[in-house]
């Protein structure tokens, strides 16, 4: 390798590096417009058909659609959701919704050998424990609100961040074809080998994330209706937990509605614990079941447990954003694995010999 060629292979590192480094601030905004130009990309091309000479226009047409029928009901949830969640922690703070005292009444029905053995850990003390656990929710409330104080106090950079998406989201609309023919031709493989990657690497990524948002506002939406039909407080903040929550497959769900259930029948609501028992074990459960596959399908659907530690390692890592940087980058994973196994096939296995079985003399007719 010559000096030349070391040379800009080091600027090239260098200088990505620093862009890098200087667009970090915007990762989310970016990821977003990404991950809203591929979702969309098919309405934009169908606008684009119907108007050949208009790509300004159809990825304007395009933008629009999104911003009505994302970004201003995202908006009016968050919103609505700050005043519920605000409105459940004055109801906890009030004490009308004591943890604590649900526990007592769970723990008073207990059979004997149960209350003994929450003695034999710690957990006999009932007052000492109710007001542990009453103590235990009101500060997790109180860093929740000083959280969501903090969201409102930087509704700058969010503005700012929305705008850097949408204004990102149309370039990648009207140019997305000629960037992505760009990094292709960059990329050092044979023709053959870039193109199983690009193909590959956006169906996988499509159906990730659109099975994955499609499926969390279904669950969500479903939960929150059965919610709000059983007369439960917080309707809506529970419809989006679950919503949030659905994205851990297996779990899921299942984080909230359960507890809930418990909390229901512990209280003395039977009917309303039994129905949304039922409901969350046969409806909200089993939208995932039955709408993944179609949307995801059978060739692009990575398993259960890979999207689970991808989805709990980007969530730890990267926030938010984890919860699709995770199962993006699980999917690049498998994908360049699939494309490294066809491009490299392994050989025939040898014997001792180092000749093919089939071809050995000794198994000639």
């Amino acid at each position: 390798m010559t000096l030349a060629r070391v040379f800009l292979l080091v600027l090239v590192t260098v200088a990505t590096l620093a862009f890098f480094w200087l667009v970090a601030p915007f990762s989310g905004a970016i990821l977003w417009a990404v991950i809203a130009a591929v979702l969309f990309e098919p309405l934009n091309t169908r606008l684009l058909a119907a108007m050949p000479r208009h790509r300004n226009g159809a990825a304007l047409i395009t933008l629009v659609i999104i911003t009505v029928v994302v970004v201003v009901p995202a908006m009016l949830l968050g919103a609505a959701l700050l005043h519920e969640a605000g409105d459940f922690y004055a109801r906890v703070r009030s004490g009308e919704i004591d943890f604590g005292r649900v526990f007592v009444e769970a723990q008073a029905h207990l059979p004997d050998w149960a209350r003994s053995w929450l003695a034999d850990i710690g957990l006999g003390d009932v007052g000492g424990l109710r007001a542990k656990i009453s103590h235990g929710f009101a500060s997790s409330f109180q860093a929740v609100a000083s959280r969501v104080l903090s969201i409102g106090q930087g509704a700058f950079g969010f503005f700012l961040a929305l705008g850097v998406m949408l204004y990102l989201t149309f370039f990648l609309l009207r140019d997305g074809h000629a960037v992505a023919a760009r990094v292709e031709r960059a990329i050092p493989l044979t023709l053959d080998h870039r193109t199983m990657l690009v193909a590959k690497f956006v169906a996988v990524i499509r159906a990730t994330i659109k099975g994955s948002l499609i499926v969390a506002i279904l669950q969500g939406a479903t939960g929150g209706l059965v919610f709000w039909a059983l007369g439960i407080p917080g309707a809506l903040l529970w419809g989006v937990a679950m919503g949030v929550f659905s994205l851990f497959p297996a779990i899921g769900t299942g984080l909230i509605w359960v507890p809930v259930t418990i909390y229901l029948l512990a209280t003395g609501a039977i009917w309303q614990g039994a129905v949304l028992g039922g409901c969350g074990f046969f409806v909200i459960s089993s939208v995932d079941n039955i709408v993944r596959p179609i949307l995801v399908g059978h060739d692009a659907r990575m398993p259960d447990y890979v999207v689970l530690v991808a989805t709990l390692g980007g969530f730890e890592l990267m926030g938010f954003n984890g919860f699709v940087i995770g199962p993006v980058i699980a999917a690049l994973f498998m994908v360049v694995w699939d494309i490294f196994g066809d491009a490299y096939p392994q050989p025939a296995a040898v014997d001792a010999i180092g000749q093919d079985p089939v071809d050995r003399p000794d198994n000639a007719p």
